[in-house]
Protein backbone atom coordinates (compact mmCIF):
# COMPACT_ATOMS: atom_id res chain seq x y z
CA UNK A 1 0.00 0.00 0.00
CA UNK A 2 1.36 3.64 -1.02
CA UNK A 3 2.44 5.60 1.84
CA UNK A 4 1.12 9.21 2.25
CA UNK A 5 1.86 12.42 4.23
CA UNK A 6 -0.86 15.27 4.74
CA UNK A 7 -0.53 18.13 6.93
CA UNK A 8 -3.64 19.73 8.23
CA UNK A 9 -4.68 22.70 10.25
CA UNK A 10 -7.50 22.39 12.08
CA UNK A 11 -9.32 25.66 13.38
CA UNK A 12 -12.56 26.13 15.56
CA UNK A 13 -12.22 25.53 19.46
CA UNK A 14 -9.37 23.51 19.27
CA UNK A 15 -7.32 24.58 22.10
CA UNK A 16 -8.04 23.47 25.65
CA UNK A 17 -10.50 20.69 24.82
CA UNK A 18 -7.76 17.69 24.68
CA UNK A 19 -7.29 17.97 20.99
CA UNK A 20 -3.69 17.13 20.61
CA UNK A 21 -3.70 14.31 23.18
CA UNK A 22 -6.76 12.83 21.41
CA UNK A 23 -4.81 13.29 18.20
CA UNK A 24 -2.47 11.46 19.61
CA UNK A 25 -4.50 8.47 20.63
CA UNK A 26 -6.39 8.13 17.40
CA UNK A 27 -2.63 8.38 15.13
CA UNK A 28 -1.96 5.55 17.74
CA UNK A 29 -4.86 3.66 16.96
CA UNK A 30 -4.30 3.83 12.92
CA UNK A 31 -1.00 2.94 13.09
CA UNK A 32 -0.17 6.80 12.08
CA UNK A 33 3.12 8.61 12.78
CA UNK A 34 3.53 12.46 12.79
CA UNK A 35 3.06 15.04 15.14
CA UNK A 36 0.30 17.81 16.09
CA UNK A 37 0.79 21.15 17.93
CA UNK A 38 -1.44 24.40 19.11
CA UNK A 39 -0.48 27.54 17.24
CA UNK A 40 -0.57 31.10 18.70
CA UNK A 41 -3.23 31.94 16.00
CA UNK A 42 -5.80 29.20 18.49
CA UNK A 43 -5.46 26.80 15.66
CA UNK A 44 -4.20 23.38 15.87
CA UNK A 45 -1.35 22.00 13.06
CA UNK A 46 -0.42 18.51 12.85
CA UNK A 47 1.16 16.06 10.52
CA UNK A 48 -0.25 12.65 9.52
CA UNK A 49 2.23 10.06 7.61
CA UNK A 50 1.26 6.05 7.15
CA UNK A 51 -0.95 3.99 5.12
CA UNK A 52 -2.82 6.39 2.40
CA UNK A 53 -5.76 5.05 3.72
CA UNK A 54 -4.95 5.78 7.45
CA UNK A 55 -3.56 9.15 6.84
CA UNK A 56 -7.04 9.94 5.00
CA UNK A 57 -8.66 8.87 8.22
CA UNK A 58 -6.95 10.77 10.39
CA UNK A 59 -7.53 13.74 8.46
CA UNK A 60 -11.25 12.97 8.27
CA UNK A 61 -10.72 12.28 12.52
CA UNK A 62 -10.18 16.31 12.52
CA UNK A 63 -13.17 17.31 11.22
CA UNK A 64 -14.73 16.43 14.35
CA UNK A 65 -11.74 15.98 16.64
CA UNK A 66 -11.77 15.52 20.52
CA UNK A 67 -15.20 15.35 22.39
CA UNK A 68 -14.68 19.02 23.76
CA UNK A 69 -13.59 19.95 20.33
CA UNK A 70 -15.94 22.47 17.99
CA UNK A 71 -14.20 22.14 14.81
CA UNK A 72 -15.09 25.24 12.04
CA UNK A 73 -12.48 24.18 9.35
CA UNK A 74 -9.89 21.64 8.21
CA UNK A 75 -7.48 22.76 5.35
CA UNK A 76 -4.74 20.07 4.16
CA UNK A 77 -1.94 20.13 1.81
CA UNK A 78 -0.48 17.02 0.73
CA UNK A 79 3.06 16.43 1.06
CA UNK A 80 6.17 13.94 0.17
CA UNK A 81 6.36 11.47 3.27
CA UNK A 82 9.68 11.67 5.20
CA UNK A 83 9.88 8.81 7.02
CA UNK A 84 8.49 8.98 10.32
CA UNK A 85 8.28 6.77 12.84
CA UNK A 86 6.76 8.00 15.90
CA UNK A 87 4.15 10.53 16.77
CA UNK A 88 4.26 13.19 19.44
CA UNK A 89 2.47 16.14 20.59
CA UNK A 90 5.06 19.30 20.16
CA UNK A 91 4.98 22.34 22.39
Amino acid sequence: MARARAHVFVSGTVQGVAYRASTREAAHDRGVCGWVRNLEDGRVEAVFEGEEGDVEGMVEWCRTGSPAADVEGVEQETEEPEGVESFEVRR
